[in-house]
């Protein structure tokens, strides 16, 4: 079946309309429960008070988001900003030398912020698999740099290394490991490339150029060094037609989602309402299945919005950085699923597409997903819910190819060619929205708890069966269709666009 296959525009209205109220209703349950219960018990830690306007309480549950625009805003513009102003002038005066002013507020910053030992820690394991580089080895370097990952992702090493770090501040843990962890993955990144390069090797100033970019080193996003040294590289600072006034507009953007976020966890605590097993038990089948799927698609916000302002400002350096995550709500297949996607790309680059080989072969697809959900299982910091997550996740992947691969034996082959193109798209869809149910819950029992996982599984396939089961199988094919339909439209104007281009 063409993905560019069409269905009546009557049809897609009557899946639009049933989504839109069955959103509505879920959405106004969980409100529900949250206005009738913001002082329970068991809520107070995390429901606090809100903004003045509203009057009422606000879900806080999430620390880092909390942190992030409470306490930490200042200090966070203070520093972003000061790398835009540094980075502006030192561009307009010696833009060839832009690079080294980006590494040097970079290692000043990090230096006021982590201090001395956090800084020399991290130099040495730049220095460490910069040496490991110079063999040529691709092997070789995975295993360093793996091990040199495990460092700060198992015990007791990694108690032994965060030991160094004097005094204690509220988002320390999460700055300590996010600039150790992505540090690692960049300098393997640098080695592997250095691996793929022909005659020489990069310069050790390379590697702190690329590490000490400060918007990417202690969230990320990931870009691969190949890129990186390109770009930065370029001695071609000319912008698009248009790139500042979407830069502005990004940025606006990002601005109106913070302060979006701020209002609708004052009406819905969907973060809060998870950790109380006893009043989640209470909830609809409809709100239940809701709230599992407004906690993933919150997921996905924190990461765009994250993402998002640091992809602003790496773009008024002359950068093209990875693109913030897929919106969970246009995803139903599990090769797509991300939350990252930086780490996605340098998964892909470097261990799935190099183990995978084009991806035909079930047993190459088998060793490939494997290998890369054991680097992700690694990089997350081995852990049982981990483990789960990460089992449930390769299964979901190769299971797909599994299906792929017997749904095009002959005799099922014959019986969808003789099909209409929209019939099969159809019967494409019923399995996809299953596919959209499993992706939701292998991914909520890493992001609230494997009980409330296996609650909301235990509620919509087994106590709720047939009505709800059946009932929201639907409605999630509705959503799948409307999927498809964006994709098909997007498809089109991407073909009509490279022959404008052509022509």
């Amino acid at each position: 079946m063409g993905i560019k296959t069409a269905l009546p525009h009557y049809e897609l209205g009557f899946y639009a309309l049933v989504l839109t109220c069955t959103l509505v209703y879920s959405l106004n349950g969980i409100f529900e429960a949250s206005r009738d219960n913001m002082n329970r018990k068991s809520f107070r830690e995390n429901v606090k008070t809100g903004w003045y306007y509203f009057g009422r309480k606000m879900d806080a549950a999430d620390f880092e988001w909390d942190e992030w625009f409470t306490t930490f805003r200042n200090y966070i513009i203070f520093a972003l900003s000061g790398h835009v102003i540094f980075a502006k002038i030192f561009s307009l005066l010696i833009p060839q030398r832009r690079s080294w002013v980006y590494m040097l507020y970079g290692i000043l910053t990090v230096l006021a912020i982590m201090g001395t030992n956090y800084l020399m820690l991290i130099l040495s394991h730049c220095l460490l698999l910069y040496t490991v580089s110079l063999v040529k080895n691709k092997w070789v370097v995975f295993t360093a740099g793996l091990c040199s990952l495990a460092t700060f992702k198992i015990d007791p090493f990694n108690s032994w290394q965060s030991g160094f770090i004097p005094g204690s501040f509220s988002l320390q843990d999460i700055l300590f490991y996010g600039g150790a962890g992505f540090s690692i993955l960049r300098c393997m990144s640098f080695a592997l490339e250095t691996c793929e390069r022909k005659e020489g090797f990069y310069s050790p100033i390379d590697l702190l150029k690329y590490n000490f970019y400060l918007p990417f080193f202690f969230f990320g996003p990931i870009m691969t060094f190949d890129q990186f040294y390109q770009q930065v590289n370029s001695r071609s600072l000319t912008r698009k037609e248009n790139e500042m006034w979407n830069i502005r507009v990004q940025a606006l953007v990002h601005v109106l989602v913070i302060l979006l976020v701020d209002v609708f966890f004052h009406f819905l605590y969907i973060l809060s309402m998870p950790s109380d097993l006893k009043f989640v038990k209470k909830l609809s089948d409809w709100s239940l299945a809701g709230l599992a799927y407004s906690n993933l698609v919150y997921d996905w916000v924190k990461a765009a919005v994250m993402f998002g302002v640091i992809n602003t400002i790496s773009r008024l350096d002359h950068l093209d950085p990875p693109q913030p995550p897929k919106c969970i709500t246009m995803l139903y297949v599990f090769a797509e699923t991300h939350f990252d996607r930086g780490i996605n790309d340098w998964l892909c680059k470097y261990v799935y597409d190099f183990l995978g080989e084009g991806h035909n072969n079930i047993k190459k697809e088998l060793v490939a997903t494997v290998s890369t959900f054991l680097v992700t299982t690694l990089w997350l910091g081995p852990c049982d819910i981990v483990y789960i997550w990460s089992i449930c996740n390769c299964f979901g992947l190769n299971f797909e190819l599994w299906v792929q691969k017997f749904f095009e034996l002959p005799l099922f082959a014959k019986l969808e060619a003789s099909l209409p193109e929209s019939m099969s798209r159809r019967i494409r869809g019923i399995f996809g929205a299953a596919n959209f149910w499993a992706i939701i819950l292998y991914n909520i029992l890493a992001l609230n708890s494997l009980e409330f996982a296996i609650l909301v599984a235990k509620r919509i396939l087994i106590t709720g069966f047939p009505m709800s089961t059946l009932s929201i199988w639907f409605v999630t094919y509705c959503g799948v269709q409307l999927i498809k339909e964006r994709e098909r439209v997007l498809t089109i104007d991407a073909e009509r666009s490279e022959k404008q281009k052509a022509a």
